[in-house]
């Protein structure tokens, strides 16, 4: 229950850099603070809208960096999004910053496969990796002055309407057992291992439970049973039925406890599964 620097601040105090830390972003004082650096280009990953007074200031421009294929998945989720959506090729962007979210002229694009299997967390970290590189090339790219840069419309197909990457709110994470179990799958995959698709869990005492799934495979079915009923034997499967095919769980967490694998989430209450 302590407040902690984030690696990046700590890395800075480590380091005896310069740490700007402001309660809003139009803060005149921090604006002023900011303008006394002389700043000559800024860098911005995973942060929210900022203010024209912050983004134009650098004499060589504020760029972002973004987890998709500009302009496909613009917003605030798109590593989540491509997964939940299905798809199977997704990637990193840098752009300069402007008024619109997301919409600035995009100076490097490059793309990276999904794998079948792979969640969203997954692709967060191998993104990190090759986002940083990335990073690094947009910067020595614009110190060298050898950037051309491509206005996003370039990259839009009529026959491919863009997709947006919306914030991730409560109910989307809410599994419809009756979708199709290949969305299912796919929203599991997309929202592992945070914030996590979820379930109702009846228990045989009539107890009603939160049950997020983490990981999962999608199989065909392996009996009559409905959308949404739980198929057990207790021990080391546990199954839920969707339309046209079986999820079966491979790790899940229950509403104020510890993450568990299901062998070890069946060996404590397998005989109160209904």
């Amino acid at each position: 229950m302590k407040l902690r620097a984030s690696p990046v601040k700590q890395y800075a105090l480590d380091h005896r850099l310069n740490v700007l830390q402001p309660g809003r972003l139009s803060d005149t004082g921090f604006l002023v603070q900011l303008k006394n650096l002389e700043p000559d280009m800024q860098v911005v990953v995973a942060f929210r809208m900022m203010p024209r007074a912050v983004w134009d200031m650098p004499r060589m421009g504020t760029f972002n960096l973004h987890a998709s294929l500009l302009p496909q998945y613009r917003g605030a989720a798109p590593i989540n999004w491509a997964i939940i959506n299905g798809e199977t090729v997704t990637g990193l962007t840098t752009f300069f910053l402007q008024d619109k979210i997301d919409m600035g002229e995009i100076i490097f694009r490059e793309s990276m496969a999904i794998g079948p299997d792979e969640t969203a967390g997954e692709l967060h970290d191998r993104m990190k990796v090759k986002g940083a590189e990335m990073v690094l090339k947009t910067v020595r790219a614009l110190l060298s002055g050898r950037v051309d840069t491509q206005d996003q419309s370039r990259f839009t197909d009529p026959d491919f309407p863009l997709k947006p990457a919306p914030k991730i709110f409560t109910e989307t994470c809410r599994i419809d057992w009756n979708r199709p179990s290949a969305d299912i799958y796919n929203l599991i995959r997309g929202l592992s291992p945070v914030p996590a698709a979820f379930t109702a869990l009846r228990l045989k005492d009539g107890t009603m439970t939160t049950m997020k799934i983490l990981r999962a495979g999608l199989e065909k079915h392996s009996s009559a049973a409905s959308p949404g009923s739980v198929i057990s034997d207790g021990r080391s499967v546990l199954k839920i039925p969707a339309s046209d095919g079986d999820i079966n769980i491979f790790e899940l967490q229950l509403e104020g406890r510890k993450p568990l694998k299901t062998e070890a989430f069946l060996s404590g209450y397998g005989r109160n599964i209904i």
